[in-house]
């Protein structure tokens, strides 16, 4: 493994920006100072001159290769890692989902399997779909044995894998006792049901009328449910994709109470509004759950950011093919797989809408994308950090490279992109993960990326 020297480069962590050497070797940043000399005269020299050195980005939520009804998503691990190393993610956090019934065990090992080609570091979120004899133990040997802190409950999918409010407060229970991080999909499965029920019947279901499927106030009621559950079992809760500013005011008040809640929400969010379900069968690409909201709650979602009341930025990324310009499948919402990408994007379109429009600082930027994360889910200072002894995965940050996204540029594995022809100002120059130099100048090295599961702490 080559040392590498990145020379003169503007650091930027969540609380400091200054300029300095940084040497990396065997994978791990060795040192930090000005003017560094390094004893090896073959090392890789980079000159970050001019531009900005990140950490590594951290994406908590990601969906690669997730079985649907209507097949699985378009990325595996392989191509969505890619997609992810290409916008400066170095870190992604996938989920394990088990049938209702099956042993925790048994699918984290298929889930490993599956993942096992991932050419960036990852970690695995267990999901818990039902309760059993055996759930309470199996919480603890994952939190024990296999570095898995993080517990993701569904109130939504009442059918599949959805629970309903007596199971997820004894699920949240064992998992404060196993010292682990509860993660809530807050949605109301049981209102969202009857509504699809009821529009499939009177035949509404265009993909314009999707957002009358699932209005805000299912996301807000639950996510005051899962407060109150928070609140009455004392467990860590981290409410998934956030989009309404009812809701920034639910974690906001609970906060203020003492209750351990985080909150994060996703670039699409932050950047497209349900004006776009009025396109036609073009919509289709647009289909996510939560949908998306007004212009009004992306305004309350960016100041929720800047004040610290959301604290993460992920992608939830799960596209689906066959959905872009040249849709030609139904107009029927309840027929459409329900997912988009955007770790390839994540980075340059929040640097982009947010530190270049002045939303937020660079620091926050810094915080939101890699940092935060890292801490909420015990990766943290290996990862979301430049420091002394963290791993070696950094972002040569070019600040004014300007750029369009398109489906035909982009490296996710999808044919379509809900940011076609937006523009964005920041992308990566040089992408080092684990010490090594994997994106260079928009061209891969794929013999040097590789990527190991991590195992987190509490």
């Amino acid at each position: 493994m080559e040392d590498i020297l990145v020379r003169k480069g503007l650091i930027t962590n969540h609380n400091r920006q200054y300029k300095s050497d940084i040497l990396i070797s065997g994978g791990k940043i060795k040192n930090i100072g000005k003017e560094l000399i390094p004893d090896d005269k073959n090392i890789r020299i980079i000159d970050a001159s001019g531009h900005i050195v990140l950490p590594g980005g951290v994406d908590p939520h990601v969906h690669m290769s997730l079985p649907t009804g209507n097949g699985r998503s378009s990325d595996d691990f392989e191509s969505g890692s890619i997609a992810a190393l290409s916008g400066g993610t170095t870190t992604l956090i996938d989920f394990v989902t088990p049938e209702k019934g099956e042993s925790l065990h048994s699918a984290l090992a298929k889930r490993k399997n599956e993942a096992g080609n991932s050419l960036c570091d990852y970690s695995l979120h267990m999901s818990v779909t039902s309760i059993g004899p055996e759930t309470e133990k199996e919480i603890f040997e994952m939190v024990k044995n296999e570095g898995i802190t993080s517990f993701k409950l569904y109130m939504a999918y009442k059918g599949s894998i959805g629970m309903n409010d007596p199971e997820i407060l004894k699920a949240m229970e064992m998992i404060k006792k196993a010292g682990g991080i509860s993660m809530i999909h807050c949605e109301n499965g049981d209102i969202e049901d009857f509504l699809r029920e009821k529009m499939v019947s009177s035949g509404n279901t265009g993909i314009r009328n999707y957002p009358e499927s699932r209005p805000p106030e299912m996301e807000i009621d639950a996510i005051n449910r899962a407060i109150l559950f928070s609140g009455i079992t004392r467990c860590p809760l981290y409410i998934v994709h956030l989009t309404t500013e009812q809701g920034i005011d639910s974690v906001l008040k609970a906060k203020k109470k003492g209750i351990s809640v985080f909150a994060e929400t996703c670039p699409h969010y932050l950047t497209l509004d349900d004006s776009v379900y009025g396109k036609g069968k073009k919509a289709a690409k647009y289909l996510m759950s939560p949908p998306l909201r007004k212009v009004h709650d992306i305004s309350r979602l960016w100041d929720g950011l800047n004040d610290g009341t959301l604290e993460v930025i992920s992608t939830d990324h799960c596209p689906f093919n066959s959905k872009g310009e040249n849709y030609s499948g139904p107009d029927d919402f309840s027929a459409i797989p329900k997912g988009v990408g955007g770790v390839d994007h994540r980075m340059s379109l929040i640097y982009s809408k947010g530190v270049v429009e002045k939303k937020i600082s660079i620091h926050r930027f810094v915080n939101l994308v890699s940092t935060r994360p890292a801490k909420i889910f015990g990766l943290y200072p290996q990862k979301g950090a430049i420091m002394k002894g963290s791993d070696a995965d950094l972002v040569i940050w070019d600040p004014n490279r300007k750029s369009k996204i398109t489906a035909e540029s982009q490296h996710q594995n999808c044919d379509s992109s809900v940011y076609e022809n937006f523009k964005i100002t920041g992308a990566p120059s040089k992408v080092i993960a684990g010490g090594k130099i994997v994106f260079e100048d928009g061209n891969f090295d794929l013999t040097r990326a590789k990527g190991n599961y991590i195992y987190r702490k509490r």
